[in-house]
């Protein structure tokens, strides 16, 4: 009895030591080439051995054994997700099996605001390391990718949804741009734009309204309002008379130097929406979905000018006599006191 004793304790030992290291083999960090990234790629359908051996081979895990050991003791075999994963320091082979179970795939994520134009976003995407602003550019003129809805378009302007976008390591330009036209039809419901073509809009000038909303207000509760008044001058046949769309052609033209003068109000484009009546051409900017829903629901109401209260907000008015009095009040008057408390100061 005493024997058998001894070799239970002695199992007993040997089954807590065999724990022991199993468990310190698969939380011990490993990283086969210390201080460099390394990217392995799980494709769909994958076996977990070629798994292990791809992370193995990577320098990853110490080796395919230890991974299935990971895999035996968390149970999360069934559970791998394909896509790339980024390791860029040592890690357990437990703590890869459980990034890999929760699908920790490497992304890189770019923010398109509302309101920019096309060359904006290039822009951002060139800044942000992504590619050259041209390949952008280049992407975003399939107009055809919208021309089920707008037969009209020569590019994406307009079309390109702002959002933020995660990004796969080797995402192409086109699958980016191709997202941000999904994106947009996902907003631009049949709802809404049913709800257009109840205004008597397009699909082309309902957007172009929303561009012009965007880049008027930032504010959710007066974008119906200004939707409002640019309806109401269409109506009547009012010039709509809006900045924003004379910068657009100044900018494309290369003629903008950040400040809009009497002189640029002059330059002859269809853009210029105090020369020409009605509609510009086309979207000048991304709207979001305040923008959307409020271009396609315009709020009902006799108010045909705004001017800024230097807030962010506007006030509105229904008479060119009641318009001049708000523009001398928050505009003349505001920034000649601005000026003179300037002067005062010094």
């Amino acid at each position: 009895m005493r024997r058998v004793a001894l070799v239970l304790v002695v199992l007993v030992i040997a089954a807590a030591v065999g724990g022991w290291f199993i468990e310190r083999r698969l939380t011990e960090p490993y990283k086969g080439d210390e201080g460099t990234e390394t990217f392995v790629e799980i494709v769909p359908g994958e076996g977990t051995a070629a798994i292990g051996r791809k992370l193995a081979a990577a320098g990853v895990v110490p080796d395919e054994w230890t991974f299935r050991a990971a895999l035996w003791r968390t149970g999360a075999a069934r559970r791998l997700k394909a896509g790339e994963y980024r390791f860029d320091r040592p890690l357990g082979t437990r703590e890869v099996v459980e990034r890999l179970a929760r699908g920790d795939v490497y992304v890189r994520v770019i923010t398109f605001r509302e309101g920019l134009t096309i060359r904006e976003m290039a822009q951002l995407y060139e800044e942000q390391g992504f590619g050259p602003a041209s390949e952008f550019r280049k992407a975003a003129s399939r107009g055809a990718l919208i021309h089920d809805l707008d037969p009209e378009a020569s590019d994406l302007e307009g079309y390109l949804f702002p959002d933020t976008y995660a990004l796969p390591r080797r995402a192409s330009v086109e699958s980016l741009v191709e997202r941000m036209v999904g994106g947009f039809r996902r907003v631009f419901t049949e709802e809404l734009r049913e709800a257009a073509r109840a205004q008597g809009f397009t699909v082309r000038q309902v957007v172009s309204l929303a561009a012009l909303v965007e880049k008027e207000t930032a504010r959710p509760e007066e974008r119906p309002i200004v939707a409002g008044v640019y309806r109401q001058r269409l109506r009547i046949g009012m010039p709509l008379q809006a900045d924003p769309t004379v910068i657009f052609a100044l900018v494309a033209a290369g003629r903008f130097d950040g400040n809009l003068t009497r002189e640029g109000l002059q330059f002859d484009s269809p853009y210029n929406t105090y020369r020409y009546p009605g509609l510009p051409p086309g979207p000048i900017a991304a709207p979001g979905r305040g923008s959307l829903e409020a271009a396609a629901r315009p709020a009902d109401g006799d108010y045909l000018y705004f001017v800024s209260r230097n807030d962010g907000s506007h006030v509105f008015a229904r008479t060119l006599d009641e318009h001049n009095r708000n523009v001398f009040r928050y505009q003349v008057k505001y920034f000649r006191d601005k000026r003179a408390n300037g002067q005062d100061r010094r």
